[in-house]
């Protein structure tokens, strides 16, 4: 088996909910993020690609139909090129990355993108179809945008909680306070905002046509945790979790190129990053926000390393509250995560978020100069998937 590696990574600004990129369609974003990964690599024949492996997590409006081949046809790549689309929600980019690695490793492929894309602003409504023609009663039309729609009504009722009151569960179990959440939440916006002004998401974002979009929408640079407290609780009226410490609904896209060490003289560059581990965990589905604590342990374990040796983490800010527990739980430098902003400040369009720390981690360790890093995600219905990365350069 040979090595896996990230040569080049690439993605959309993210839009806010009925921002920027509300008239984009998620097919387009796809194609915009697939395009912007292969213009890092301008030496690499298109023909070469493998296989492309794409995320999401909605997938029921203008992105169905295998949203990956849409995006690979429309970036005009040549009709040759296969392409697939995964679903593990919030984890679907990071599980397409990882997807990739594996056919790299195992020789399936030499070249992979992998990447992802979500709107949640187009995400459409659905009916169910009647149990028989012309029914006589009203029906229902569901938001596609997040969370559980057609709740199977065999799913225990704690399984089936809204994000934000899991959350809150969560919160009470490790009595995660109202202003640690507040002041992780400041912290994103104001590191996220800092790396814009520093540069360094330039090589990394790429823009989506008509669209007057250079930076991440939602990023705040005023917020301070007085601000954040003054916010009404979203999920309890005595909650802690408000929509200034979670993540908010977004638009966007990311996109990975992967390769072997073989491949490097095809793709025309060196490759930054190799995937050293990688790993899935699951637990009770309402305690989701803890699950990326053992996928990250577990993917260590594969890599050959310690949390001690670690000296960059990405974690998915779905909700500053499981942010902390799981940095609690790994008990590291709280200094080392999310060193340029997080999902709460920068977005979480579902499918893309997996791809856009990856491609992030990978940058912040080569400007960190460290050698090790981990990207880790958590996944509602109780998941979560962690890869580690080691810098090439």
């Amino acid at each position: 088996m040979t090595h896996a590696y990230v040569y080049a990574a690439a993605r959309t600004p993210f839009g806010r909910f009925n921002g920027a990129l509300a008239d984009s369609r998620p097919d387009d974003l796809a194609a915009t993020a697939l395009r912007g990964a292969l213009g890092k690599v301008p030496h690499l024949d298109p023909r070469e690609v493998g296989d492309v492996v794409w995320g999401l997590a909605n997938g029921a409006g203008e992105d169905n139909r295998n949203v990956g081949r849409m995006a690979v046809l429309l970036a005009g790549l040549p009709t040759s090129v296969p392409a697939t689309t995964v679903n593990r929600l919030c984890g679907s980019s990071l599980d397409a990355a990882m997807m990739a690695s594996r056919a790299i490793e195992t020789g399936d492929a030499d070249v992979v993108v992998a990447g992802g894309v979500e709107s949640m602003t187009r995400a459409p409504w659905v009916l169910p179809k009647p149990s028989r023609a012309f029914p006589a009663g009203n029906t229902t039309a569901v938001s596609t945008t997040l969370g559980w729609r057609f709740v199977n009504s065999k799913m225990p009722a704690e399984w089936t909680l809204s994000l934000g009151e899991c959350n809150e569960q969560l919160q009470e179990k490790f009595a995660i306070s109202r202003e640690r959440q507040d002041e992780f939440a400041a912290r994103s916006h104001a590191l996220a905002h800092a790396a814009w002004e520093d540069g360094f998401y330039d090589d990394l974002v790429v823009s989506v046509d008509g669209v007057d979009l250079a930076r991440d929408e939602g990023i705040r640079p005023g917020s301070t945790v007085e601000k954040l407290a003054g916010l009404a609780p979203a999920f309890r009226t005595d909650g802690t979790i408000t929509a200034g410490n979670a993540s908010p609904l977004n638009d966007g896209a990311s996109a990975l190129v992967l390769g072997s060490e073989d491949a490097a003289a095809r793709i025309g560059t060196a490759p930054v990053a190799r995937i050293a581990g990688r790993a899935a965990a699951a637990l009770d589905p309402q305690m989701f926000g803890y699950a990326p604590v053992e996928a990250a342990n577990a993917a260590l374990r594969r890599a050959g390393i310690s949390w001690s040796d670690v000296g960059a983490v990405e974690l998915n800010e779905a909700f500053a509250v499981q942010s902390l527990a799981c940095v609690d739980a790994w008990d590291i430098d709280p200094d080392l995560v999310n060193t340029r902003g997080g999902a709460i400040a920068i977005g979480h369009p579902l499918g893309a978020s997996g791809g856009r720390i990856l491609g992030t981690l990978a940058h912040v360790l080569r400007e960190r100069k460290q050698r090790w890093g981990v990207a880790a995600i958590c996944i509602g219905v109780g998941q979560g998937l962690a890869v580690v990365l080691e810098s090439t350069v």
